[in-house]
């Protein structure tokens, strides 16, 4: 059974393992949350550093950049809540108890009724980042819904009320968005200029074709994702309702 939208949360946090993960992966919904009046954060796991095919680049500027393009995603999504970076190395991303802790903490603080992350089950995964996001986030959720783990934040422990997955295995949950939520997202993807050439597809020499092409395709996963619950257009996610 598929189920469609959860309850119009009034804080929600993204989590994803690079610079525009999250955009990729759930931009719709958070548009349509924040237009909605929802407090929308992102956290994202790593620096960036990897992103590209340049094997000259400036690693720092890359970085510094990577930064700066995910605040202006995240202003293009009208997310009003704060943007965090855990600032791991990309590609370097690993499970541990210290990483869950730090994630655990921002939950405590942002305290949102809602938190999306990517699924880390999904077979035949090739970036390790996703699948130690995920994990993290995973664990990064039970450690701040039980009061006796990481005492030392000093910070009350939260429960969230739902956990959202992108990139899943097994989608069982879809969120209705609309045209406007669409052009939200490409908006906020195309903020990530640095990208382009990696990963949207998108070459220096672009007439406009390319930039089409990649809003087409954009377009086109959400048409996917709404057939799932008879709908026009939606996000997909695994839905764990029993936080």
């Amino acid at each position: 059974m598929t189920t469609v939208d959860v309850a119009g949360p009034a804080r929600a946090l993204a989590i994803g393992a690079h610079p525009d993960d999250i955009e990729f992966g759930c931009g719709a919904t958070l548009a349509k949350w924040a237009t909605a009046g929802c407090e929308v954060s992102l956290l994202v796991c790593t620096d960036g550093s990897k992103g590209t095919w340049d094997a000259d680049a400036d690693i720092a500027a890359l970085i510094a950049r990577r930064q700066s393009e995910q605040a202006e995603a995240a202003r293009r999504l009208g997310a009003v809540g704060e943007v965090r970076f855990l600032g791991e190395i990309d590609g370097e991303l690993e499970v541990t108890m210290a990483l869950r802790g730090a994630m655990a903490k921002i939950i405590r603080e942002l305290r949102p009724e809602v938190v999306l992350g990517h699924d880390p089950f999904k077979r035949w995964r090739l970036h390790p980042d996703h699948r130690a996001a995920g994990f993290l986030c995973m664990d990064a959720v039970v450690a701040a819904r039980d009061p006796h783990f990481f005492g030392e934040h000093g910070i009350g422990h939260h429960r969230p009320a739902e956990l959202l997955l992108f990139e899943c295995e097994a989608p069982d949950h879809v969120e209705r968005v609309g045209e406007a939520q669409i052009e939200a997202k490409v908006r906020a993807l195309l903020a990530h200029e640095s990208q382009f050439e990696s990963t949207h597809r998108i070459s220096a020499a672009d007439d406009g074709a390319e930039a089409a092409a990649f809003r087409d395709r954009v377009v086109e996963k959400c048409r996917s994702a709404g057939r799932r619950a008879g709908l026009p257009y939606g996000e997909a996610f695994k839905r764990v309702e029993r936080v």
